[in-house]
């Protein structure tokens, strides 16, 4: 049997911020079976601009995304956001043009959110080493609404020895980055942060998960602007095992 040929699409928040959250889903992707490429003509998932009304612009950057990647087996993202752009947006840039959008459609088809892809489509249980702590887990709107990744995560998070997970009394409220809607609406955006923050300060938990980098990032600003101790990590770090400072943290 052929190993199966995936893409990882890395993301600009974790090119640009978070590297480590790259190379964690490149080490769970290795361990169960795949080999992994990381395409270096790959540039933003044109979600940005797709938001904002910039259809040219998101088309453009589509156009590069089906050139980049169509050969793969797969195109795998850790993040809930830019796969849902991938596999739920981009096919419809191109309604104009039947050729393009049968292309599009077949990306789309083949690309997958990271834990959703390990659960759903390898199967695969990772065995990362010990981590005896509580931690609570924030469900991304674009992750759990557009693709229904819930139960995924939850699964492999309980494979980490001594780590507890304590549910928030709502992990399904957004908390507030929606990429422009945070500039749009900071009043609206900082009441929401804070009472996501508030919710999982409740749990107790001393770890905070989640499979967006920007709800991470987010979150982890509010919490440390409230004068918070709970650290904020990709939930790749830690079923990787990879070890790097807490997301808002400077490196020691």
């Amino acid at each position: 049997m052929s190993q199966i040929r995936v893409a990882l699409f890395v993301t600009c928040l974790v090119d640009l911020h978070r590297p480590s959250v790259g190379f964690a889903a490149i080490t769970l992707l290795e361990a169960a079976g795949c080999l992994v490429e990381v395409p270096g003509a790959q540039t933003c998932c044109g979600q940005p601009a797709y938001n904002s009304g910039d259809r040219a612009t998101a088309r453009e950057l589509g156009l590069g995304i089906i050139t980049a990647f169509s050969a793969y087996d797969y195109i795998i993202l850790p993040s809930g956001s830019c796969t849902g752009m991938l596999s739920k947006h981009l096919p419809h840039l191109f309604d104009d043009d039947p050729n393009l959008r049968a292309k599009a459609d077949a990306l789309a088809a083949k690309t997958f959110e990271l834990t959703a892809f390990l659960t759903d489509i390898l199967h695969f249980t990772p065995t990362p080493p010990p981590l005896p702590s509580t931690a609570t887990y924030h469900d991304s709107c674009a992750g759990l609404r557009e693709l229904g990744v819930k139960s995924q995560p939850r699964a492999l998070l309980a494979s980490v020895p001594g780590l507890k997970l304590t549910e928030m009394s709502d992990p399904e409220l957004c908390c507030g980055f929606g990429g422009t809607f945070c500039i749009k609406y900071p009043e609206i955006s900082t009441r929401m942060a804070s009472d996501k923050c508030a919710d999982i300060e409740s749990t107790g938990a001393e770890l905070l998960l989640a499979g967006d980098l920007g709800c991470l990032l987010n979150i982890a600003g509010r919490l440390s602007r409230q004068g918070s101790n709970i650290e904020v990590r990709h939930i790749a770090e830690v079923l990787a095992g990879l070890e790097a400072p807490a997301i808002g943290k400077p490196a020691v």
